[in-house]
């Protein structure tokens, strides 16, 4: 079964951003027709799963505050389908490292990110957890949570703005939606050298 003649009603033409790209792809349907599944069940699966993290947060600091005001009305992350925060990491999909992480607390969060089931994220949120922060090149701040645990996004600042951190939410989105659900990497193993 085909469908023919695409028209999109109650959306204006000026409300695109890219109508070049938009009506070569409506050309082409039109032209060729299109089948009913368009899409591959990876693809499918893939889009349920970024708009359904589940997402352990880990916050030590002043981006953990932060971190509350994404999941309050204002920046209201649930309209993204991030909303079911996990107390337990064997619950979790990604782990939000909010804030500074010590040397001292290094080994629990080590610990949690292995209790994690496959396929995990993680997002290093604030200047102390991606670089050390204020506290660069003191003896107690790890410098950077890639040191302990593979980083999938960075979002800076000191500490960064609800909206940085939706856009890091999205960007991970992104990052889930491109992979082939049935083909996942393994998260590549850090090496034990001490710093």
């Amino acid at each position: 079964m085909e469908v023919k003649d695409i028209t999109i009603p109650n959306m204006k033409y000026e409300d695109f951003g890219d109508n070049e790209s938009l009506e070569a792809y409506v050309d082409e349907l039109r032209k060729n027709g299109v089948n009913i599944v368009v899409g591959t069940i990876s693809d499918i699966i893939n889009w349920g799963r970024s708009n359904s993290v589940w997402p352990l947060t880990f916050a030590t600091s002043c981006c953990g505050i932060e971190f509350m005001c994404v999941g309050a009305a204002r920046a209201d992350f649930a309209r993204f389908g991030w909303e079911v925060t996990r107390n337990s990491p064997r619950q979790a999909d990604v782990i939000f490292v909010c804030g500074t992480i010590v040397h001292k607390m290094a080994p629990v969060l080590k610990r949690l990110y292995d209790q994690m089931a496959e396929p995990k994220y993680v997002m290093a949120i604030g200047g102390c957890a991606v670089s050390g922060g204020p506290f660069k090149d003191s003896y107690h701040v790890v410098q950077g949570v890639d040191e302990i645990i593979p980083v999938d996004v960075f979002v800076p600042g000191c500490p960064p703005r609800p909206d940085a951190m939706l856009y890091g939410m999205m960007q991970m989105a992104r990052k889930i939606k491109v992979q082939d659900f049935f083909d996942l990497p393994k998260q590549p193993e850090m090496s034990s050298k001490k710093r």
